[in-house]
């Protein structure tokens, strides 16, 4: 055997080739299952060599059963995530798992595998189409029935074993769901870094589920991908219930603590239980941990706490409330009322939950109030006499500082709107992430002082008549009604409470973009962002040195610092005259593992890995939505969290139908159900 570093042990035939590959003992410490064979100079893949998976085509060979002198990296990678490599390892995995079993039970060893035909097929590609389609599972025999009728050959012409029951649906899916997470082993592994999204999602029973996502960065590419983990109820706690679940996941999915580089909390709660130490906790054994919320949902604009610390926001949520509840079922003709129930559509609120709404961070919710206020006065005014209830409304809707803080809301929620879509680009450009964030800042603040559009239209529009009874007094009235609590002493406790809820936003705000999260997106779009480059090339000197030592410095278990600002001088020039490429363009170029300016600048391409796997883009925001709804609509028909949970990564992740291994998924599923055939005959 030829000791690694001393010689090449093998290079490619092929002498058309410019330059000789050769075979890189340390290979073998990466993939485990690679052997090289000295005296012919092929390596071959011990796992498909053992199984000799037939394709579809009838053969077992490959170039990795057979011996290849392809001694690329990029070859190995290609041949680990392939679906012959896959079915080997399952193939493999379940004979000595079945050996282990049966072990001293020498009259189980009869139990004969049943070969793949295509009524097996046919039966979880169906299950599979229920799934992504969001089909309930009890309509899977009418379903096979309906094909059979229209003489679908496979169900017709072949007879399939009895775990082929409709009344198996769950196992199906979590076999499927298997052959899933397997692909989302091996992108994890070959990811140089990732992202971790942590999101909590309430069902309709009001069970508290976690739901998690990652995003990797293909070696082989460079391009990124964002992945459904699973969903995950959580008990009553405090944060330390959520980093121990996320943990838990991790170790699962054999995610190593170093790859991970960014967390997202995407929930209200979920950054109100941040802040009290979950990204502490993470931290502590994900070094490279960096957290990031990117409002990929605007929903939740205020933590709860905030609205319980400013005692109108209750008072406010509550009377919209109420205004929603009371007017959401009239059947008038009024177009004002019309906008009250087709908000209730746009935006998916279900009144019926017991989940409380923050109607404070709904915009078009606030929007409908506004320009049907006219109407809802005079509707409820025609009501006081036989409804308390609409007596209180009407009351409560004509003061000042209901008017007022709707008109507050009118200004400031479209600002995290247009925020929220700059987060869900695809190509998002992170140069301009500080100084939006910083410009948002700074109109609240400015707010404060200044009111903002709306909310001065209103003042302006107010007509002011003199009061008969109380001399110095006026009258306030606005679009024809007269607005009650408008002394001065209201007034001034408006503009106490106007500069509490700007601060509490403009504090929120703050709290989820920290400096520091700024200045590294900053570093980051300074140092691989060509467009952020100087025009003139003989002004790139002394460009991005201070950028480039904050991320040196954030990140130095992982690159080498004198060798990167060593190379900086010539990566400025390159980049430089790539200035037609984007953020995103560039980053991949140096990602991928067979570039040759992955070769040239190993820190930069470290550092590029580490900002695509960043948790943004329209992709990732699109499976999150999915997955709230799935929880919503799903856990009522699902009492165990396993089920469901493997239903929405089908839904979510599962792609077209004809790119799925149903081969494998097979596979698993006869596995499954043999080791409970077996389980039953040894008790």
């Amino acid at each position: 055997m030829v000791p690694p570093g001393k010689k090449p042990a093998g290079e490619t035939s092929n002498s058309n080739k410019k330059c000789k590959r050769y075979f890189n003992e340390h290979w073998k410490e990466e993939f485990t299952w690679l052997e090289f064979d000295y005296e012919r100079k092929l390596m071959f893949c011990i796992e498909c060599r053992q199984a000799l998976v037939k394709n579809k085509h009838g053969k077992a060979e490959n170039a990795f059963t057979v011996g290849t002198d392809n001694f690329q990296r990029h070859a190995l990678l290609r041949h680990v995530t392939s679906g012959a490599h896959r079915q080997a390892l399952a193939v493999n995995r379940e004979q000595l798992a079945f050996e282990t079993r049966v072990h001293g039970h020498p009259e189980l060893r009869s139990v004969i595998k049943v070969e793949v035909n295509p009524a097996k097929v046919a039966i979880l590609t169906t299950v599979y189409w229920m799934a992504k389609e969001e089909i309930p599972d009890e309509k899977c025999s009418s379903l096979l029935d309906f094909q059979k009728f229209n003489l679908c050959q496979a169900l017709l012409a072949s007879e399939h074993s009895e775990y082929y029951h409709p009344s198996s649906v769950r196992e199906m899916q979590a076999a499927i769901a298997r052959v899933l997470h397997n692909e989302d082993r091996h992108r994890i592994k070959a990811s140089p870094f990732v992202g971790l999204v942590v999101d909590e999602m309430v069902d309709v029973l009001e069970h508290r589920n976690l739901a998690m996502f990652t995003t990797t960065v293909s070696p082989c590419n460079g391009q990124t991908s964002a992945t459904f983990l699973g969903s995950f109820e959580l008990p009553a706690g405090e944060a330390s219930t959520v980093a121990g679940k996320v943990g838990e996941v991790m170790r699962s999915f054999g995610i190593p603590t170093m790859k991970i580089t960014w967390l997202s909390a995407d929930s209200a709660s979920l950054v109100a239980e941040r802040l009290s130490g979950v990204g502490t906790a993470l931290t502590s054994f994900c070094p490279l941990l960096t957290e990031m919320h990117c409002l990929s949902h605007g929903r939740s604009l205020l933590p709860a706490e905030t609205i319980v610390t400013i005692e109108y926001l209750q008072k406010y949520e509550t009377t919209v409330d109420a205004v929603y509840r009371l007017y959401s079922s009239f059947r008038g003709d009024s177009n004002g009322l019309q906008e009250l129930r087709s908000v209730l559509d746009l935006c998916e609120i279900d009144l019926g939950s017991p989940k409380a709404i923050h109607w404070t961070s709904i915009f078009p919710a606030v929007e409908a109030i506004d320009s049907s206020w006219p109407t809802l006065v005079l509707l409820l005014e025609s009501e006081a006499e036989r409804s308390p209830v609409a007596h209180g409304l009407c009351e409560e809707l004509k003061k000042f500082q209901f008017v007022a803080f709707t008109k507050i809301l009118l200004d400031v929620l479209p600002i995290f709107q247009k925020l929220s879509r700059f987060f869900q680009i695809e190509d998002f450009d992170l140069s301009i992430l500080k100084p939006i964030v910083s410009a948002t800042a700074t109109t609240l603040q400015a707010q404060k002082s200044a009111s903002g559009q709306n909310l001065q239209e209103f003042l302006n529009e107010m007509n002011e008549h003199p009061r008969d009874d109380r001399e110095g007094e006026s009258r306030l009235y606005y679009k024809g009604v007269e607005l009650a609590n408008c002394s001065k002493v209201h007034l001034k406790h408006f503009e106490r409470l106007k500069e509490s809820y700007l601060e509490s936003v403009r504090g929120n705000l703050l709290d989820r973009f920290p400096s520091s999260v700024l200045e590294a997106i900053s570093s980051f779009s300074a140092i691989f962002n060509p467009k952020c480059y100087p025009q003139s090339l003989e002004d790139i000197g002394s460009y991005g040195v201070s950028e480039l030592n904050f991320l040196l410095q954030a990140y130095s278990r992982v690159v080498v610092s004198e060798r990167a600002l060593s190379d900086f001088p010539l990566f400025k020039r390159i980049v430089f005259s790539l200035s037609q490429l984007s953020f995103r363009d560039l980053c991949v170029k140096l990602v991928y593992s067979n570039s040759e300016m992955h070769e040239l600048f190993p820190d930069f391409a470290v550092l590029a890995a580490i900002a695509l796997a960043l948790p943004l883009g329209s992709v990732l925001a699109e499976k999150i939505s999915r997955g709230r709804e799935l929880l919503k609509r799903g856990r009522s028909s699902h009492t165990k969290d396993e089920g469901l949970s493997d239903l929405m990564k089908i839904a979510i992740d599962g792609p077209a139908i004809n790119e799925f291994d149903f081969a494998l998924a097979i596979e698993y599923y006869e596995s499954m159900r043999e080791s409970s055939f077996i389980m039953a005959q040894v008790k």
